[in-house]
């Protein structure tokens, strides 16, 4: 069974890049970021279930000023590109496009692309990017992440359609920081950091 350490003092949103392990190509680092309650749902009819502001903050600053990789699905559940980030939309329609409206109004350090597979999209990207999902995407690079940015939501879900694997086999935690519940957080929760070994 996994286990992680718990880090002392406030927490850290500083990302890590880690040694490259991913057979996509050898010079990127593929991190993956999710929310997941203790029988690792994420989601329910494309929504998440819960409100976990804390983790919205910790996304927000993990991410900023990186590559974050979403499926069709997520993108248009987000319903439009992160600010500050290089965003990645894959999807098998080839008929998919961003809007001229939404391409002639991004804001400043934002950029949106379409790829229609995982590779394609990773081959394409910097030197790191981070897998945001949905539960498909997550399918399909999770055995291969360098990196998985666990929020471990403190909470059993019964009605969900979308979940996660179990941490693979070969990963450590390297740190974790606890998260109390409070009237912006429905439940407490863990950040923790999971890096292949």
């Amino acid at each position: 069974m996994h286990s992680c350490p718990l880090n002392e003092g406030n927490v850290s949103f500083t990302p890590l890049l880690l040694p490259f392990n991913n057979p996509f190509t050898p010079f990127i680092i593929m991190n993956i970021i999710v929310a997941a309650s203790e029988n690792n749902a994420i989601g329910n009819q494309g929504t998440m279930p819960w409100h976990l502001r804390a983790d919205l903050q910790y996304f927000k600053a993990t991410t900023k000023g990186h590559t974050v990789i979403m499926g069709r699905k997520t993108y248009e559940s987000i319903g439009r590109p992160l600010p500050g980030r290089r965003n990645v939309v894959v999807t098998r329609d080839g008929l998919f496009h961003i809007s001229e409206e939404v391409m002639s109004n991004l804001k400043p350090g934002t950029s949106v692309e379409v790829y229609h597979s995982l590779v394609e999209a990773v081959e394409h990207s910097p030197a790191d990017c981070f897998v945001i999902g949905g539960a498909q995407i997550y399918n399909q690079a999770w055995n291969d992440a360098d990196c998985i940015y666990l929020t471990r939501v403190h909470t059993f879900v019964e009605n969900f359609d979308a979940s996660i694997p179990p941490i693979p086999e070969g990963f450590e935690c390297v740190s974790s920081q606890d998260v109390e519940a409070d009237e912006n957080n429905d439940f407490p929760m863990t950040f923790e950091v999971w890096k292949r070994s």
